[in-house]
């Protein structure tokens, strides 16, 4: 028998009527462990999770002591329409199966951080997405799964959930390139994590949240991180001691202050343009009128010749010079400029958003472009 009980918070249920029954609880109000914690207190046999509309679809594993499942939204509406319709409802606890190929993958978690950057609004943030929604790990032997003094189970792999776990991914993507190109810098290793991303799902079309709704590199960056194509990624947007001594100038950091921890002198350039930094991505915060972007490539693989593509964001023209870059050696560095303007008398009121890819039949460099118009 099942039998709604809210959200399952301790001192709701009535042990008279949960002693046998699955529990329908909604998300919220109290940690899922909880929620079993109180319906194993009342004789409950287990529980399931509604998810709320704010979450939509996106679901993930927890540590719980009794049988649980969290369902999706769309679900969740399915299993509220069937205990309205019955004064008697019944449900069955199985045997779980593992469900391969899930579509659609990845979605953008809600937890997830989320643009525009707030500190320097010229830096693209996120810089890139990664798996963090129920990810097996290895677990410590010092504290239960659930991190609950009751809890005297120990365990050596838990499922976890969060960017605590999107982001070891990332640094073991940067340590396996490092491993395949020990010269590379820093920065040309975000930069080929960056480029090579990908923005759309596993069905082939743009990537979404947990709510369906389409997503922007303010939810993903530059996209979710492919570490094969990180590998060969054909050029890299490098940076030098200076530009990062130069990013700290603009940031209000004096000469002396700089010297303490720089390689001999430094003198603040000035003009700093935060936008002219080298990085994979292009924003552009206040675009007045027009503006000129300068970026520089480096050939990271074989010779070719590079053309570009731009799909540029809504209302802003885009034009790139040269359009063509060809190199024929490693190491050798091509620069060029953008020059973006707002399209007649009625500029974007909001952020919008495109793409620069550079390929040479083989590579795609791609760059999302952010812009906003003041």
């Amino acid at each position: 028998m099942c039998f709604c009980s809210n959200f399952c918070i301790g001192g709701t249920l009535d042990p008279k009527k949960t002693k046998g029954a699955i529990l329908v609880c909604h998300r919220g109000g109290s940690p899922g462990f909880d929620k079993c914690t109180q319906a194993t207190l009342v004789g409950a046999v287990g529980i399931v999770i509604l998810n709320s509309a704010f979450f939509g679809n996106e679901m993930y594993a927890e540590p719980y002591i009794c049988p649980a499942t969290l369902i999706s939204y769309s679900d969740a509406l399915e299993v509220l329409a069937y205990l309205n319709s019955t004064r008697k409802p019944t449900a069955y606890i199985t045997r779980p199966t593992t469900e391969l190929g899930t579509k659609p993958a990845p979605i953008v978690a809600a937890f997830s951080s989320i643009g525009p950057n707030r500190v320097t609004p010229e830096i693209l943030k996120p810089d890139i997405i990664a798996p963090g929604v129920s990810i097996i790990a290895a677990y410590t032997g010092v504290q239960p799964p659930t991190q609950m003094g009751f809890d005297d189970r120990r365990v050596k792999f838990n499922t976890m959930t969060g960017t605590s776990m999107s982001c070891p991914h990332v640094a073991g993507v940067v340590g396996l390139l490092k491993a395949l190109h020990p010269t590379w810098s820093a920065a040309a290793i975000k930069s080929a994590i960056m480029t090579s991303a990908r923005t759309r799902d596993n069905t082939f079309k743009p990537m979404t949240n947990s709510t369906n709704l389409k997503v922007t590199p303010f939810a993903y960056g530059a996209g979710n991180i492919w570490p094969n194509r990180a590998m060969d990624p054909g050029l890299v947007y490098d940076l030098t001691i200076d530009d990062y001594m130069s990013f700290l100038c603009a940031q209000g950091y004096n000469e002396t202050q700089i010297n303490i921890f720089s390689q001999g002198y430094f003198k603040c350039p000035e003009p700093i343009s935060f936008i002219n930094l080298n990085l994979p991505s292009i924003t552009v915060p206040k675009l007045n009128g027009s503006v000129v972007v300068t970026r520089t490539l480096k050939n990271v693989g074989s010779p070719g010749t590079y053309k570009a593509r731009i799909r540029s964001p809504a209302g802003i023209s885009v034009v790139i010079e040269p359009n063509t870059l060809e190199f024929n050696k490693i190491g050798e560095e091509k620069s060029f400029k953008l020059t973006l303007k707002v399209r007649g008398n009625k500029a974007p009121k909001d952020y919008v958003f495109g793409q620069l890819i550079w390929s040479d039949g083989k590579h795609n460099v791609r760059s999302p472009i952010v812009v906003k118009a003041s």
